[in-house]
């Protein structure tokens, strides 16, 4: 059984997945941050100085200051800012995946389908290239 799990741990598509897994993570770190502190930014300033991470709606009848001071009380809180920060998020994310995965379908080289077919020379219909008899006039084509 040790035998068995170690060939499927060390089959090729196994440990690219995981490399797949440990690098999407560190890109989603990377994409965080840069929506975080460059990308909202801006966007805040053009928008009126908002910072789109405290932007809440509080649903206790009680005030509070910020969305801090909210979550620490307990209290329920529609947190729509932290949702357009990861709506950003998802959208570069699937940005970049995008040109990715078009850069990778570019780089394939896709080899040339030959002919399949070919016409008997007997009645002219379209057969299977590999044919040795033809299979609407049955004329030998061998030679």
């Amino acid at each position: 059984m040790i035998k068995e799990f170690r060939e499927f741990a060390l089959k090729g598509n196994f440990l690219e997945l995981a490399v797949a897994f440990i690098m999407g993570a560190a890109f989603g770190a990377v994409v965080t941050s840069l929506v975080k502190d460059i990308i909202m930014p801006p966007i805040g300033l053009v928008l009126g100085k908002v910072d789109f991470s405290s932007l809440y709606i509080n649903l206790s009848s009680t005030a509070y200051n910020s969305l801090a001071d909210a979550q620490k009380a307990g209290a329920p809180t529609i947190n729509y800012g932290l949702f357009i920060n990861t709506l950003i998020n998802f959208l570069i994310v699937a940005l970049v995946m995008f040109f990715i995965i078009r850069a990778a379908n570019r780089l394939k080289k896709t080899e040339p389908v030959g002919p399949t077919t070919k016409e008997c020379p007997y009645c002219f219909s379209t057969i299977p290239l590999k044919a040795t008899r033809c299979p609407n006039c049955t004329s030998d084509l061998a030679r």
